[in-house]
């Protein structure tokens, strides 16, 4: 066990080099089991969630050979359909990606219900409908979410998902790929990992068309045959470390990403009072004034993404006045606001809305990570407060940000890896 120790209160100068997009990844990799023959994969970020859906591939019976430390090369050639197992599928959330991929590939699956960051309901009937749609008869039993087309292949069918999922638009692209006939996704998300997995699945053979829109389009193909493909930079991530340099002030420039994705967060951030300069695939981030109040609701792309919520929640805890942030996704996002209010933070929630009164500074208190994102909004709330905080279930946080401690403290941030005694491994000691 372990936790981070920061010393805050001091503001963050350099440049920071952005990973691959988790959210692709965690999507591409279970799409390589539709390959039928060597995929290579570049530019995957080194995180938890992609170590653990690399293991399940390799449990499945696919090799996965690791070139660096963000390529690999897939061959899952060989590999026959077996359930995923319980204790793999249950640690994260993308695993029903391999419903999809598994059902598209042998007509059958059998995966665990999924796991990843609570932070309210995230039903999966939208998912359900469309695999029925497709000629699977789906049904969730002991645990698992099981699949059957009966022997047959899915068959191409007009699909309405009756809200904008990410999940479930991925799913039925991954499920739909090898489908006999045309596949019609509407009301389809148009987030950019949806785009980089229609464009992974292209470029292994795949016809898909309209990503990026609401309306994507799948004519099914009889085989992928392998190719290779570098995953797009990571938007949040991206948005992390510019919600980062907003709550500490100073000076960053973030390289490796596609400005086009960043408007949504840039927007924002420069209503805040904080410049953002376009350099090419990079922007320049300056803070130097007082940040300033805004409004902010959280919607499918190209709104403001709901995983950006808790970080600009923390750099809004510093800006003069009063803001406004109504959560437009998940029910129930705003747990970590109990652990803003340890380090003096002036936050009420009301149901999806969440009103922020800006304070003049910060004091380090110790923290304990919810989630993924949750996790990410305390370092930045630690970052910007005067004295040490302290960040516990860690985990949370490796699960989706690569060497987020030496990219931190590359720009400049006091950030200690301190490990923690077991409680039990204590108890059984004193004992």
């Amino acid at each position: 066990m372990k936790k981070y120790v920061i010393c805050g209160g001091k503001p963050l100068y350099g440049t920071v080099e952005i990973s691959g997009a988790k959210n692709a990844a965690v999507g591409i990799i279970p799409a390589a089991l539709l390959v039928d023959g060597l995929c290579r994969i570049e530019n995957l970020p080194q995180i938890s969630d992609v170590t653990l859906m690399l293991n399940i591939l390799q449990e499945l019976g696919a090799q996965v050979r690791t070139i660096n430390h963000s390529t690999v090369e897939v061959n899952a050639s060989a590999i026959y359909n077996h359930p995923v197992s319980y204790e793999s599928g249950r640690k994260i959330r993308a695993s029903y990606y391999l419903m999809g991929a598994l059902l598209g590939r042998f007509g059958q699956a059998e995966v665990p219900l999924p796991g990843g960051c609570d932070f309210g309901g995230r039903p999966i009937d939208q998912h359900i409908k469309g695999l029925t749609a497709l000629g699977a008869k789906v049904e969730v039993k002991n645990g698992f979410m099981c699949a059957t087309t009966g022997g047959a292949r899915l068959k191409g069918a007009p699909i309405y998902l009756d809200v904008t999922s990410v999940g479930a638009t991925m799913n039925l692209m991954l499920a739909a790929t090898l489908a006999e006939g045309m596949t019609v996704i509407e009301n389809a998300a148009k987030e950019p990992h949806i785009v980089d997995l229609a464009n992974f699945l292209n470029s292994m053979g795949a016809d898909i068309a309209g990503a990026g829109t609401d309306v994507i389009k799948v004519r099914g193909v009889e085989r992928l045959g392998g190719g290779e493909y570098s995953i797009i930079p990571d938007q949040i991530e991206a948005g992390t470390y510019m919600a980062a340099v907003a709550a500490t002030g100073g000076k960053i420039r973030v390289n490796n990403i596609i400005p086009k994705h960043m408007e949504c967060i840039t927007a924002k951030l420069e209503e805040m009072g904080v410049q953002v300069e376009e350099d090419g695939d990079s922007l320049i981030i300056t803070r130097e004034g007082a940040l300033q109040r805004t409004n902010i609701k959280t919607m499918p792309y190209p709104g403001f993404p709901t995983d950006m919520q808790p970080q600009i929640a923390a750099a809004l805890c510093l800006a003069q006045g009063t803001s406004v942030l109504t959560e437009g996704v998940w029910d129930n996002r705003y747990r970590y606001t109990e652990e803003f209010r340890r380090l003096g933070a002036r936050i009420q929630v009301d149901g999806k809305i969440a009103i922020i009164e800006g304070v003049e500074k910060l004091t380090g208190a110790p923290m304990e990570a919810c989630d993924l994102r949750a996790g990410a909004a305390m370092m930045i709330a630690g970052l910007a407060a005067q004295g040490v905080s302290e960040i516990t279930n860690i985990r949370h946080i490796e699960r989706g940000y690569e060497d987020i401690i030496g990219k931190l403290t590359g720009l400049g941030a006091d950030i200690q890896v301190v490990e923690v005694p077991d409680p039990e491994q204590q108890v059984g000691a004193v004992g």
